[in-house]
């Protein structure tokens, strides 16, 4: 059996669920943390790059649940893990005025929590839709997850943003454990009986973990997929820490101005996949390297005019510059998931797992090397030049790096419509 279109909206609230989230721990707790308790902007970077290096767990964990019935207790327990890792975090932003140390200490465990929840729930999560879907509905369910994934991000990010003006720390706590016990009851009815109805319970692979991890980076295809997934992504996470502190400093924005800015810049992700796969879903209009490398190379025009509109100062375009990032990152993004999850059901059987891992922490690996150092150039920058002047050059390096992954994209990937009826990448 497979999937209907019913289950995969269904697994698709687990994805919702966890960027509901995440958007919470990389966006307004890093605006907190820089602005309202001035800490220099590495210290965020530090905690995010945390969670996503304990990430580069992924392939194990998708190695774990390629055996028959073991997904749906990772999806739940991941959940419950990244719940109480957002709940830790935010109680060390009360912690920090009293005690540095203390408030680092519980912030260092809270990510760790944080990076096991999203590897486990979120690499079990799309190795079942992987293996579940029928090749011909693979993209589909691929767009399907990711847009109810950005919508979750774009909605709790307003949401939040809305109810902590004016801001607390008990109401930032409050609404916080508010969205996280709700993440994990919507996770629970989303998830439950889907894998028992279409799975039967297999043995463990008797393979080893290196041998099965070794035979996936043996497939060409494979290989050269993590390797743009690295550079690409590096590209889209280098303004995630810098976006909000940006806004705060330069453009006079409010804690909860600064977290809707983000709710807008997501809402334009949303568009973006939204619109390419209507176009190439309901009018077969484009292939998966031109959607690629369209998305890229807006995505870099894009943070040009963020970097231009700086020395204009309050009044200055951000939002609509901001959504039209987000729409570019939304374009190249469910682009390249559609490949993805076309990929990860081909190659060596049982592997589905192993493959959405790998390109898993390969994504971890680019946002927390790039969220850092976005983070850490700033704080090198702003010794020496004004906040404008900082912000704006890394921006204008991150443009450059999508340029790059726009050039890597037109020699790796194919010209065929990256969502079709029978999207079947070529060798």
């Amino acid at each position: 059996m497979q999937l209907s279109w019913f289950q995969i909206v269904r697994l698709g609230l687990v994805q919702m669920c966890l960027g509901a989230i995440v958007v919470l721990t990389t966006s307004t707790l890093n605006r907190l943390m820089v602005v309202e308790l001035s800490l220099a902007a590495v210290v965020p970077g530090m905690l995010v790059a945390l969670h996503y290096g304990i990430q580069l767990s992924r392939p194990k964990w998708g190695f774990a649940s390629d055996a028959g019935g073991q997904r749906t207790r990772w999806i739940i327990g991941g959940m419950v893990a990244l719940a109480c890792g957002a709940l830790m975090a935010t109680g060390a932003i009360l912690i920090f005025p009293q005690s540095f140390a203390l408030g680092m200490g519980v912030s260092i465990i809270a990510y760790a929590l944080i990076g096991l929840g999203v590897g486990a729930s979120g690499t079990s999560l799309l190795a079942l839709i992987a293996t579940t879907t029928a090749p011909h509905r693979r993209a589909g369910a691929a767009t399907v997850t990711w847009l109810m994934m950005i919508f979750g991000i774009a909605v709790t990010a307003g949401t939040v943003g809305a109810l902590l003006t004016p801001y607390t720390p008990a109401l930032l706590l409050e609404v916080v454990f508010t969205v996280t016990c709700a993440a994990i009851l919507l996770t629970i009815l989303a998830v439950w009986g889907v894998e028992r109805r279409l799975i039967a319970v297999t043995e463990p692979d008797p393979t080893r973990f290196r041998d099965g991890l070794r035979e996936v980076w043996s497939e060409r295809r494979a290989r050269n997929f993590t390797l743009f997934v690295f550079l690409s992504m590096t590209a889209y996470f280098m303004q995630e820490l810098i976006l909000e502190p940006y806004a705060g400093l330069v453009f006079g924005f409010t804690p909860g101005q600064s977290t809707s800015l983000s709710g807008a810049q997501n809402g334009g992700t949303f568009m973006g996949m939204l619109c390419v796969g209507i176009l190439a879903t309901g009018f077969k209009i484009g292939g998966l390297r031109g959607w690629v490398v369209a998305g890229c190379i807006g995505s870099a025009l894009s943070l040009a005019a963020l970097a231009l509109i700086g020395p204009m100062g309050p009044g200055a375009p951000l939002v609509p510059v901001t959504v039209a990032l987000g729409f570019f990152n939304g374009v190249f993004a469910v682009a390249a998931i559609g490949s993805m999850m076309a990929l990860a059901g081909q190659g060596r059987d049982r592997r589905e797992g192993t493959r959405m891992g790998l390109w898993g922490a390969a994504q971890a690996l680019a946002a927390g090397f790039g969220g850092l150092s976005g983070a850490a150039l700033v704080d090198v920058l702003r010794l020496t030049t004004q906040d404008t002047s900082a912000f704006g050059s890394v921006f204008l390096f991150e443009a450059t790096l999508f340029l790059a992954a726009a050039a890597m994209a037109a020699r790796i990937m194919d010209r065929k419509p990256v969502i079709t009826a029978n999207l079947v990448p070529g060798e």
